[in-house]
């Protein structure tokens, strides 16, 4: 046990709080069971430990990592009893998918210490979570996503832009300080290096192949059981994706391709997505389709476009995968019939500063989303703004 706390003190001193993500905000961090779910890289440490030191609860408050060795000879209920009996009112347990039997442990837990307050994080994909205890009823969930532009611009260029609303967006009432900073380059570099808060280390493209590397051979195998010949096949898939995203799947193409059956393939895709490395644009439901049909795969952000190609990302995949990106966060975005996009009642085509509106032209609500443009038109809006969403 002291061993833990050292480790959570001196992890605590380290935390900076100059710069904190939208969550901080977001969570209800009273409620006595959350659950923070995100992919790789995306800062769900950093946000614990940031809790902890804004809200002046370091005294009674402990942040444990589930692959600690401590836990060879102890249970996480073993050390929840512990803590409270010594007046701990908040336990952490970070990346919660490293510990066997955690659901059920953390059920245990809220069942018999009613008076600690807990929260988990883990990889995505453990919303696909399977048997064990229910913690449904218990928990609220909470999904944590990379940065948007107007997160790196805060964090990166001491720039600070408002969050909007997509109508706001739509309205043309972008603020941005034109006067002192230009958007486009910006925006530009934040395409290649700027939706995982690690973006400002060194050699970022190659720590981000890093976290592909991890999330296909460590966390969707341990989820799934998977084999290693499996593990090849996952990454042979981004691979495909990777190069022609978006990848309108074929599936018994793409199976015989990767020789593997049509049932499999569908599951490893869904693996991915939920890890957070691919996300797939669906049409709109419609009555009694439960599972929409995927019409677009994309790989989940511009960042891992660069890093697996490379360094040389298609321009107008790079666009789609943006915005697709961005506005997921606070919108249900699906395939149009007509054009790229539909957010409700909108309808949205994507290109370059040469877009024009034929496609869209007839359709109320339609919308031209140019990259390479810094300023909005009544019916034309740049790209980038798109990344002021949250």
């Amino acid at each position: 046990m002291e061993k833990l706390l050292q480790r959570y003190n001196n992890q605590l001193d380290k935390t900076s709080t100059d710069f904190v993500r939208y969550p901080q905000k977001t969570i209800r961090w009273g409620a006595r069971l959350n659950a923070i779910l995100g992919a790789r890289g995306v800062g769900k440490t950093t946000l614990l430990f940031q809790h902890i030191k804004l809200t002046s609860q370091r005294d009674v408050s402990l942040v444990v990592f589930a692959d600690d060795i401590y836990f060879a000879n102890h249970t996480l209920l073993d050390l929840a009893d512990t803590f409270y009996k010594n007046g701990g009112k908040y336990l952490y347990i970070d990346e919660v998918h490293k510990y066997a039997n955690w659901s059920t442990e953390i059920k245990n837990i809220y069942d018999q210490i009613p008076e600690l307050n807990i929260v988990y994080t883990g990889s995505s994909i453990l919303d696909l979570e399977k048997g064990g205890a229910d913690l449904s009823r218990r928990q609220l969930k909470n999904y944590m996503y990379g940065m948007s532009f107007r997160e790196w611009l805060l964090m990166v260029k001491n720039i600070e832009v408002p969050t909007l609303t997509l109508e706001q967006i739509l309205d043309g009432k972008i603020v941005f300080p034109y006067s002192q900073h230009r958007p486009l380059p910006l925006f530009k570099e934040y395409l290649i290096q700027g939706y995982y808060p690690f973006c400002r280390e060194e050699n970022y493209l190659e720590r981000l192949n890093a976290v592909v590397d991890q999330t296909i051979e460590t966390d969707i195998p341990q989820f799934a059981g998977l084999s290693v010949g499996v593990m090849r096949k996952l990454k042979q898939l981004m691979q495909i994706i990777s190069q022609i995203s978006p990848f309108k799947p074929n599936y018994s193409d793409l199976a015989r391709d990767l020789t593997v059956n049509r049932s499999d393939l569908k599951d490893y895709l869904f693996y991915l997505e939920k890890s957070g490395m691919i996300q797939c644009l669906t049409a709109p439901d419609k009555g009694m389709n439960l599972l929409s049909k995927v019409e677009k795969i994309y790989l989940d952000n511009p960042n891992l476009m660069y890093a697996l190609s490379g360094g040389h990302a298609d321009t107008g995949n790079l666009r789609e995968t943006f915005f697709y990106n961005q506005m997921r966060i606070r919108n249900e975005v699906h395939s149009s019939d007509v054009s790229d996009f539909s957010i409700g009642d909108y309808t949205f085509e994507v290109g370059g500063k040469k877009k024009t509106r034929r496609q869209v032209a007839d359709i109320e609500n339609g919308y031209v989303v140019k990259d390479d443009i810094e300023y909005a038109t009544k019916t034309t809006i740049p790209l980038w703004a798109f990344g002021l969403n949250y």
